[in-house]
């Protein structure tokens, strides 16, 4: 494992060092933008004033010439007149005054005024030129903010992209293992820092997790073979006993009622297997399972709970549906609807109808509140008349089942009379 530093300390170096450079760079910048500008605006006044110069000599020698970037003028209290109307009531001090020449261009100017001993003397300082530079200053500085702001830019993106390389190298990983559906040791190919830390902490979960999977896989193994070895001595012992010619007719219900009970031990165990691995399984070689058929099947093996009950069921196949599922699926997840349609109902009847891709179990019972229909699929939930019986597991059983095939179970309350509806709606 290699040995570098934390990657906190390597994100704060690296935004330090980023930070640094940034404000050096704008202020390397700055600095040189400000001396361009005052070069330019310096080599630009002296250029036209020297011109000027020379076209006041070359007009006439004997004249003495003047500027134009800086004037003076001196006038006393009784000769004040010619001066600008504009200055003559101005006080001692520096004042900004803004004209229009004879070129009718506008210009800005510094005027000192000293009023003292009854002279009054006037320097006007041309600050057209510095108007000029503070706009090309500020040109050229939010020229260089969107310079910098697109550089902190890409070397924001190329930082970022370093320092969490770690992190983006161990997502891969971790993707890479979930395709090849096995686990490596991660932490090797990680620094010690808090990555490879990260890294030591997942191999430490996977290795546990991977225990716990196995464990499961060993106990269901173990469950499949230790259950269906005695069921399956239970289904061949009946079958052998209602063999025999003098059976009673009494002892031969009770051994069909044992040959029911072994049979629906062995589909739900079969789907309780299915449903701990979160394997979806058909039928074999192809074929289907006939829900009509199967709900046949399962209300006979119910009708031993109607006894004392002033209680009757009938099946309705309106039209055939099949499902590519095992017939131990459905008809786990029927025996626990039409198991609790027989319980709560206590005495009308109860209608299974087929037909339109779904099944309905409908009852006379007492019904069910529409707030609490999705609550009764959660593990645990009874509903109000289950007295101390059950656990409140099948319905959570039936919803899983549905779940794991695409099949959209419900329960809801009759609008036309007492009792409840449940469904499932095939896929």
């Amino acid at each position: 494992m290699q040995s570098r530093r934390k990657l906190r300390f390597r994100l704060i170096v690296s935004f330090a060092l980023f930070g640094f450079g940034l404000s050096a760079l704008f202020a390397v910048a700055a600095l040189n933008i400000r001396a361009k500008v005052e070069d330019q605006l310096v080599t630009a006044s002296l250029q036209d004033e020297v011109d000027n110069l020379n076209a006041q000599v070359l007009a006439d020698r004997t004249q003495i010439p003047h500027f134009n970037i800086v004037k003076a003028w001196t006038w006393s209290d009784r000769t004040i007149y010619k001066a600008p109307l504009n200055w003559q009531q101005l006080a001692t001090g520096v004042h900004d005054i803004t004209e229009t020449d004879a070129n009718g261009q506008t210009k800005r100017y510094k005027l000192a005024v000293r009023r003292q001993g009854g002279v009054i003397n006037f320097l006007r300082y041309d600050v057209s030129r510095d108007e000029l530079g503070k706009q090309q200053l500020l040109i050229s500085v939010i020229a260089a903010v969107f310079l910098f702001g697109l550089l902190s830019l890409v070397l924001g993106m190329w930082l970022s992209r370093k320092v969490l390389k770690p992190v983006s190298d161990l997502a891969n990983r971790l993707r890479d293992y979930r395709k090849a559906g096995k686990a490596e040791p991660l932490a090797p190919h990680f620094a010690d820092d808090e990555v490879g830390e990260l890294a030591h902490v997942l191999d430490e979960y996977s290795a546990r997790l991977t225990a716990m999977v196995e464990r499961d896989r060993e106990f269901n193994s173990d469950v499949s073979h230790e259950l269906r070895t005695p069921l399956a001595v239970i289904a061949s012992t009946t079958e052998l006993l209602q063999g025999s010619p003098d059976l009673t007719e009494k002892i031969s219900e009770r051994l069909k009622r044992i040959e029911r009970a072994s049979r629906q031990a062995t589909e739900l165990i079969e789907a309780l297997l299915l449903l701990s691995r979160a394997e979806r399984r058909g039928p074999t070689r192809g074929e289907t399972t006939e829900v009509g058929k199967v709900a046949a099947d399962v209300i006979e093996s119910q009708r031993p709970q109607m006894r004392g009950k002033p209680l009757t069921i009938e099946l309705s196949v309106n039209e055939p549906v099949s499902v590519n599922a095992p017939a131990s699926v459905l008809s786990v997840a029927l025996t626990n609807l039409i198991g609790n349609a027989i319980k709560y109902t206590l005495e009308g009847n109860v209608r299974v109808e087929v037909g339109a891709g779904r099944i309905e179990v409908i009852d006379t019972g007492p019904g069910i509140k529409p707030e609490d229909a999705e609550r009764l699929f959660q593990r645990g939930v009874r509903g109000e008349g289950a007295g101390g019986s059950g656990a409140g597991l099948g319905l959570a059983i039936v919803r899983r089942l549905c779940e794991l095939y695409g099949w959209d179970v419900s329960m809801r309350p009759r609008s036309d009379a007492n009792g409840a509806i449940a469904s499932i709606k095939f896929s």
